[in-house]
């Protein structure tokens, strides 16, 4: 019969357990780190028995009806067996005990300490005690000698020490391990383990080897290895014949040698990998039970051995005597491999006898078979594993079935042909937010929505069902006649499902609370043979996967609906409004990996599937642990180690790491159990289990919530900080582009928020940056701002004097504004419905959308950051000063005198042959002035003013009699241009009729380009009065000057003037431009376009004292005020 390596179960919580048979057999005795011993009647043993010991079991050993336990109270105590009834306290020790022996008869027990000393206790009077003393650290393991005159103790000084139990004294000691402070810095326990009957060898785990040593000699006779074994032996133990010897590892492998010939016969892996720290052979010799650090318990069946070895003369002498060379001959052309096995292993093999069942014995061989076809059709053969030994290894032979006594001739193992990865066994299918389903009191499910409980006990199997919010129902009580496993809930239903059975099919059954009517009950069938696997709840749905690879859809009433094929088997699948989340296994895993692929599904107006079945990004070595949508609908999952990954929309449904949950735990055996996800506000609601994976039932669990972190590099920095922030700010909110897309409302509130505080964090890596002199830098966060905010990057650069960085931003503010006009009018278009909702995802083209639809309050907010960036510069500036120099730069010598029919030219160098955004667009409107003057002109705007910059040289440069104008108002968001759209409306378009204004004013030649009418419509300021009434002045003093230089001759001139007199010019520009308003009025009135004056803004120093008359002024005005 092939060993068969069942499925590991939960056994106790997380920490070192351990693990025996009692005497006959029947029962596996089991104690572990929550201070239980569990009596299981078989591994599906799913309601065991248990004795509390104390607050933590270290140990225990069984014989004659007697249980000895070393627990966390230093005490060694008996109960006896199975009733678990306390009799008494066999010895004490200052600190706790580590391991705990019974000797062949049961007589007496050993015990070894973390204080350095081994007692010997006779059982029937504990007061008989000897005392071992000489370690100089504390003891590991014990064992007795089955004769009773020694006693073996391996210690954490390196040593391991064969004492005489009569004299308390040391026979012998070696030093062959590597030393240590305590146990838990051990690197293996080092439980020894001598041979049972003969009592010949004591073996002894070193690193990745047993060493045998002679009884009597105490010399080292041989070493069992195994090139495959690479991992640190951590136990051994004998089987009862005494012929074979299992070994496990920290590294999870299960080893077993056939002593004799000293070859391995049988490999296996623990499935997760965790380190084996108990193993127990079956007094039969056929099973091998064994334990993990995780507190798990596992089982190897079918190992065929014999508990008895007098019969072993059966086997043919002729056989005894044949050359095992033969057995290795040509191994690379044998047919099968001798590697790790994950379930049913070809390596060892029992032959029957041919006369006598007991003769059972495991090959020595690697497994392979010879002739694989004389074996298969063979039918006395057991299997393909079985190997027929004889002369000729081709054929036939008439004592095919007889098994084989192995010589004693000391062979080197040969190298198996494979020696790649091992497949992992898959992941079964759970429920996201259930316990497992083995315990009596469990969760079967816990979500955002509510609590659903299984009882599964004497008394009573009913579900509880409980709704963290009242209003939606009330709490509920269910008898689980059917048995019930899997369950969820959502705000119109509780769904539950069973596994078929040999009477009945698996069922599903639909409480749908919500219904208006009064059956609200429903239950389905599965077809014969299938099983339901998982299940969950949507808005209106339910799905159902099936054991068939089939996933079923039901509206919520019960009606049957879609159904399709899943491409492997399911793993587990979460509901949350329209939207589906599969997960499946695409294919087997390798060295503990598993393969898995994922689907997401939206069921909304228009069915689609957004995710493909792409493979779900898990961590080294690890296993799916939760599955689930956010609050807001994003799909999120968390693997083994902790790590929460989130959908990322705007990087091609990518999924990005958001929190590391390990990084809070305190200790290694402390897990979060996640319970929901929130984006806004940023939070990961779980459980802190001590000591386990999921938590108890009761007492009721308390709610924690932790933060979210990217794991970005160099964190600890600002740097890294801000980035951070600014990466998860992104992400956590592309769920409302998300949701805008799909047709919901949303908080436009938050989204703005969410938005503002992105460009905050810009701002402040701007200004790191510039402060780093990396400016290179500041170009690449630049990209990301909004315009507005790249308007103050430039008024930041400018004040920072670095005028080549502020030269780049304005380009890149150029490109921004011709984005925004050329998509608005697509916008407008294409989703009337979904405008102002839809928000920056902080990439690209998205950024400047968004950045269009900024509502007033926005502005103001900028503002505000406009106006704490100008606070930080300007400290220790005079008042009088700035004044003057602001009045001065905000000339705008781009502006054309009326006469000129030149278009003015707002391209800057490096940009010629870039599209006008001024240009009309096709609708007939007026396009929204999105700022593309200013920002040409903020950045001469900031240079000093003796020294203009090439630019505005080489545009000055064709004007005649240039009329000067104040700087363009603020970038129109998309508040301020359907201000204008329905001024344009509410009149004829100033485009559509040059006449009109020809008429209205003759002195004026029509208009070469909407960019001259956006020109002329803004105030005067004190300034260009001054300079109109004085250019003949300066032109007759000197008469050569060319445009720009009149325009800085003037501005001197100006400076030299009093305030006094500079505020009298700045009122005569007021004036004018209140005339010029109601001018305007009347203008529309009468159906006219506008005129010179239409936008008007206020100059800097009457917007100190008086509000502007136009409203689009106040949302312009605070990049060029100074108050």
């Amino acid at each position: 019969m092939p060993c068969e390596r069942k499925p590991m179960r939960y056994g106790h919580s997380e920490g070192h357990t351990e693990v025996c048979f009692d005497d006959s057999g029947k029962f596996i005795v089991t104690c572990g780190n929550d201070g239980d011993v569990r009596i299981w009647e078989g591994l599906d043993d799913d309601d065991p028995k248990f004795i509390t010991v104390g607050e933590k079991a270290y140990s225990l050993a069984l014989k004659n009806g007697k249980l000895v336990t070393a627990s966390s109270n230093n005490t060694v105590q008996i109960h006896t067996f199975p009733d678990g009834d306390p009799d008494g306290i066999l010895t004490r020790f200052t600190t706790n005990a580590t391991h705990v022996v019974f000797n062949s008869s049961g007589s007496r027990v050993a015990a070894g300490s973390s204080d350095f000393m081994v007692k010997v206790v006779e059982v029937s009077d504990s007061s008989q005690q000897k005392t071992l003393r000489g370690h100089e650290a504390p003891v590991l393991s014990v064992t007795f000698d089955p004769k009773d005159d020694f006693l073996a103790s391996a210690s954490c000084d390196g040593s391991v020490v064969v004492w005489n139990i009569e004299e308390q004294s040391q026979l012998i000691s070696w030093p062959v391990l590597q030393k240590t402070n305590d146990i838990s810095n051990a690197k293996s326990l080092c439980r020894l383990a001598w041979q049972p009957g003969t009592a010949k060898f004591l073996a002894v785990p070193v690193e990745t080897k047993v060493h045998l040593y002679e009884r009597g000699s105490w010399d080292h006779v041989s070493t069992l290895s195994d090139d495959l074994q690479t991992q640190l032996i951590n136990v051994v133990a004998w089987s009862p014949c005494g012929q074979f010897l299992a070994a496990g590892s920290v590294g999870g492998s299960l080893t077993v040698w056939d002593v004799n010939s000293k070859l391995c016969v049988e490999r296996q892996k623990h499935e997760k990998g965790f380190t084996v720290c108990s193993l127990a052979w079956h007094p039969s010799g056929s099973q091998i039970v064994y334990t993990d650090t995780e507190g798990c318990l596992g089982l190897l069946d079918g190992l065929g051995t014999s508990t008895s070895n007098t019969n072993s003369t059966k086997a043919p002498a002729k056989k005894a005597a044949k050359d095992y060379d033969d057995l290795f001959d040509d191994d690379d052309d044998r047919l099968m491999d001798e590697g790790l096995s994950e379930t049913n292993s070809p390596v060892k093999k029992p032959v029957a006898g041919d006369d006598d069942d007991d003769d059972d014995f495991l090959m020595p061989a690697t497994g392979r078979v010879r002739n694989r076809g004389a074996i298969l059709d063979d039918e006395n053969s057991l299997d393909t594993g079985s190997l027929k030994l004889g002369q000729d290894k081709f054929g036939d032979d008439d004592d095919t079935g007889s098994a084989v006594v192995p010589a004693a001739v000391p062979l080197v193992p040969m190298r198996p042909v494979y020696e790649g990865p091992m497949p992992t066994a898959p992941q079964k299918a759970f429920q996201p937010g259930s316990t497992p389903a083995h315990l009596t009191h469990r969760f079967m499910m816990w979500n955002s929505v509510g609590i659903v409980r299984g009882y599964n006990d004497e008394q009573d199997n009913a579900i509880d069902v409980e709704f963290h919010d009242t209003a939606v129902h009330h709490a509920m009580h269910l008898t689980n006649s059917l048995g019930h496993t899997m369950a969820d809930l959502s705000q119109e239903a509780v769904l539950l499902a069973c596994p078929s059975t040999d009477e009945l099919a698996s069922k599903l059954q639909c409480l749908h609370f919500s219904s208006w009517d009064t059956n609200k009950e429903w239950m389905v069938d599965l077809p014969e043979g299938e099983d339901v696997r998982a299940l969950c709840l949507g808005q209106g749905w339910a799905a159902v996967a099936t054991s068939a690879l089939m996933l079923r859809l039901f509206s919520i009433g019960g009606v049957q609906r879609e159904i399709f094929s899943l491409p492997g088997n399911v793993v587990c699948m979460v509901g949350h409004g329209e939207q589906l989340l599969i997960v499946y296994h695409r294919a087997p895993g390798f060295d503990g990996e598993q393969a898995l692929g994922v689907q997401l599904l939206q069921f909304g107006r228009k069915k689609r599937q957004l995710i493909h079945g792409e493979s779900l990004p898990l961590s080294l070595q690890s296993h799916l642990s939760w599955l689930g949508f956010t609050a807001e609908g994003t799909p999120c999952y968390v693997d083994s180690v902790g790590v929460v990954r989130m959908l990322n929309r705007s990087l091609g449904n990518t999924w990005t790491p958001v929190c590391n949950t390990r990084e809070t735990c305190k200790s290694k055996s402390d897990h979060y159990w996640v319970v929901g996800i929130h984006e806004n506000p940023q939070q990961l609601r779980c459980i802190p289990c001590k000591g386990s994976r999921y938590p108890p039932t009761l007492p009721r669990p308390a709610v924690a919530i932790l933060p979210f972190k990217l794991p970005l590099c160099q964190t600890s920095t600002e740097k890294g900080q801000m980035e951070e922030q600014f990466w998860r700010s992104v992400l956590f909110h592309n769920h409302f582009s998300f949701l805008s897309s799909s047709g919901y409302e949303i908080d436009e509130d938050g989204q703005s928020q969410s938005q503002k505080e992105q460009q905050e964090l810009l701002m402040k890596m701007f200004a790191l940056s510039c402060k780093l002199e990396r400016e290179f830098r500041c170009v690449e966060l630049a990209e990301l701002m909004t315009q507005n905010v790249v308007t103050l990057a430039i008024r930041y650069a400018s004040r920072s004097r670095r005028m080549a960085l502020a030269q780049r931003l304005s380009e890149i503010a150029l490109e921004k504004a011709n984005q925004i006009q050329e998509e608005e009018p697509e916008e407008q278009e294409e989703e009337p419905e979904y405008s102002g909702v839809r928000r920056s995802s902080g990439y690209g083209k998205s950024e400047v959308m968004g950045e269009r639809r900024n509502n007033r309050r926005d502005q103001e907010e900028e503002e505000e950051q406009g106006e704490e960036l100008r606070e930080e510069e300007e400290d220790g500036q005079e008042m009088e000063t700035e004044e003057a120099a602001e009045t001065t730069k905000r000339v705008n010598p781009f502006a054309k005198e009326a006469v000129s029919s030149v278009t003015p030219s707002l391209t800057p160098i490096g940009k010629v042959g870039r599209a006008n955004p001024f240009k009309v667009l096709g609708s007939g409107k007026p396009s929204s002035l999105s700022g593309q003057p200013r920002v040409t002109n903020i950045l001469d705007n900031m240079t000093s003013s003796r020294k203009l910059s090439p630019l505005s040289r080489s545009a000055g440069k064709p004007g005649k009699d240039p009329v000067l104008k104040p700087l363009a108002p603020r970038p129109k968001t998309k508040t301020q241009s359907t201000l204008l759209q329905m001024n344009a409306t509410k009149a004829a378009s100033k485009n559509t009729q040059p006449a009109a204004d020809q008429q209205k004013q003759p002195e004026v030649p029509p208009p070469a380009s909407p960019a001259d009418n956006t020109e002329n419509n803004r105030p005067k300021t004190g300034f260009q009065f001054w300079l109109e009434e004085n250019r003949k002045s300066i032109t007759a003093d000197q008469p050569d000057l060319e445009e720009t230089d009149i325009i800085k001759e003037a501005m001197g001139r100006f400076r030299t003037l009093s305030a006094e007199e500079r505020l009298l010019w700045t009122e005569r520009a007021k004036g004018q431009t209140g005339d010029a308003a109601d001018l305007k009025k009347r203008k529309r009135a009468g159906g006219g376009a506008e005129n010179d004056n239409g936008q008007v803004e206020a100059d800097e120093n009457s917007s100190k004292k008086k509000k502007s008359l136009d409203p689009t002024s106040k949302l312009s005005a605070f990049a060029f005020n100074k108050n």
